[in-house]
């Protein structure tokens, strides 16, 4: 997995892509939210549009991360989320448990708010 990491503001947008998946996937996601929250960033989007493929222990790694950030007073939300990824989630009945945007101007805007 792949992750690019740029900023809009006060928000911080990772672009993930590749495999989300236990040995690698897992543990990127892990360490890019573990730094941004250790930089002080307390509203973060994660874009899942290019993530491939997740199982889990990646969906694992989002509940974790979404538990992560809440523990350090932060807003963790997904954009754009895969068809794939979005019925992986579905399945875990974890889907209701995320903030999920279509679009990455609508989870901006709710940030705003």
């Amino acid at each position: 997995m792949h992750v690019e990491v740029r900023k809009s503001e006060d928000v911080v947008i990772a672009d993930l892509s590749g495999r989300l998946v236990a040995g690698v996937g897992d543990e990127i996601l892990r360490e890019v939210v573990n730094e941004l929250l250790a930089e002080g960033w307390r509203k973060i989007l994660l874009n899942l549009s290019a993530v491939t493929i997740i199982d889990s222990a990646g969906v694992g790694e989002l509940v974790s991360s979404l538990k992560l950030a809440h523990g350090f007073g932060a807003s963790l939300k997904l954009i754009r989320v895969t068809k794939r990824v979005k019925e992986s989630l579905h399945l875990a009945s974890l889907l209701p448990v995320f903030d999920v945007y279509e679009d990455e101007e609508a989870a901006l805007k709710d940030f705003a708010a």
